[in-house]
């Protein structure tokens, strides 16, 4: 069962954080990604929705929190995080522009 994925499934939210908006000076973005997604797969979503020139791409699985309320205890939905470098000569992403 081979279905194609769109760049939209592949890419799930920004992450904004202080962290991630500090790396944007040196051409970094990060993105929640979908947790069967590899670097090939990010890199050509990233350049097919934003029109830009990714240069490198890391990965990284986020592992769920243990969460309490009272006696019940459980755990936050694990995730997984890419951080996106573009190359020189690419322009910027204009999302994390405005922000």
């Amino acid at each position: 069962m081979s279905t194609t994925k769109t760049p939209y499934d592949v890419i799930i939210k920004p992450v904004i954080s202080e962290k991630s908006m500090d790396d944007t000076q040196e051409r970094k973005y990060t993105f929640k990604v979908s947790k069967d997604a590899n670097k090939t797969q990010v890199k050509q979503a990233i350049e097919e929705i934003f029109g830009v020139e990714v240069e490198k791409v890391n990965i990284m699985n986020c592992r769920g929190k243990l969460k309490r309320m009272g006696r019940t205890s459980g755990m936050t939905a694990s995730s997984k995080k890419a951080i996106v470098k573009l190359t020189e000569k690419s322009k910027e992403i204009e999302f994390f522009q405005g922000l």
